[in-house]
């Protein structure tokens, strides 16, 4: 009898324990964005946190730590180690012309509302490697209007503005830019927009003349600009709604009067505190005009 009642506590004391421990690492998490806001000035503290939690456990371990304190003193103390950290807790998922949808109907409806402005800013956040990028560049070259626009590409992490800068990409992934230019109605041939050399793709000089990569954190820093264009794309999506709502007051107060925001399509300005100061401009594609 008295065997049996141990064997009944046995896994009710290990759930307990599974408890603390899930609890003490969700403090040790908090204390760790709290110590790199502080130190740093980088504020991950809002993102989603079943997203931030993940991504925050998988680097400890590829850090070879006992515990997330152990990777806070770390992240403190190193700064080598911090910019490993901001990599992999921000997304760099892009290729050139992804989503080809978006591009044919930015090509078909926003592009002919920038030919009517004698000069163009588009701000592009949360740029990452930067392909997304120089797709709009070739697209609005095409369009004849390139000359005229000035295209600030931003993201928060130095290591991705690098690559970005360059304009140099794996000569493997060519062919699958090719697939989505030709989705885009391309109005050349790509080859025409880049060479090979070492294995790499890399991108003629003349896209990126009018593009200008800088840092830029969307949590903690305010406008630097105004703008007729602000595309940013599938990266609300790991913010949680307080720092969504953030997001879209420096944007707002970002663009001009009629200018256009471009959303990822999972992303929305629905429930969001600007909602009425917009119109959609292309159904289904998130694209949004300011009209208040």
């Amino acid at each position: 009898m008295l065997a049996r009642g141990i064997y009944r506590e046995v896994p009710m004391q290990m759930q307990e324990a599974k408890t603390d421990a899930t609890e003490l690492e969700d403090i040790e998490i908090r204390l760790l964005l709290e110590g790199v806001y502080l130190h740093y000035g980088y504020d991950f503290r809002e993102y989603a946190p079943v997203s931030l939690k993940r991504r925050i456990s998988e680097f400890a371990r590829s850090e070879a730590v006992g515990s997330i304190s152990e990777l806070q003193g770390r992240i403190l103390r190193e700064a080598a180690c911090f910019d490993r950290f901001v990599l992999a807790l921000t997304v760099n998922v892009t290729s050139m012309f992804r989503d080809p949808a978006f591009y044919v109907a930015f090509r078909s409806k926003v592009v002919p509302l920038l030919k009517t402005y004698p000069f163009v800013r588009i701000w592009h956040a949360g740029c990452s490697t930067g392909e997304e990028v120089y797709s709009l560049a070739i697209l609005l070259k095409e369009e004849g209007i390139y000359d005229r626009c000035r295209i600030y590409a931003t993201d928060i992490n130095e290591a991705v503005l690098r690559r970005a800068r360059s304009g140099i990409y794996p000569l493997k992934m060519v062919e699958s830019y090719e697939a989505n230019y030709s989705k885009v109605r391309g109005k050349g041939l790509f080859s025409e927009y880049y060479t090979e050399k070492y294995e790499s793709a890399i991108l003629r000089a003349s896209l990126r003349q009018n593009i200008l990569f800088s840092q830029h954190n969307l949590v903690s820093d305010g406008s630097f600009n105004e703008f007729n264009v602000i595309l940013c794309r599938n990266v609300l999506i790991y913010f949680n709604k307080v720092l969504q709502d953030r997001v879209h007051e420096l944007f707002y107060g970002s663009l001009c009067m009629f200018g256009i925001l471009c959303l990822g399509s999972k992303e929305t300005l629905k429930l969001t505190p600007r909602e009425a100061n917009y119109q959609e401009l292309v159904g289904g594609e998130r694209m949004y005009r300011r009209i208040s």
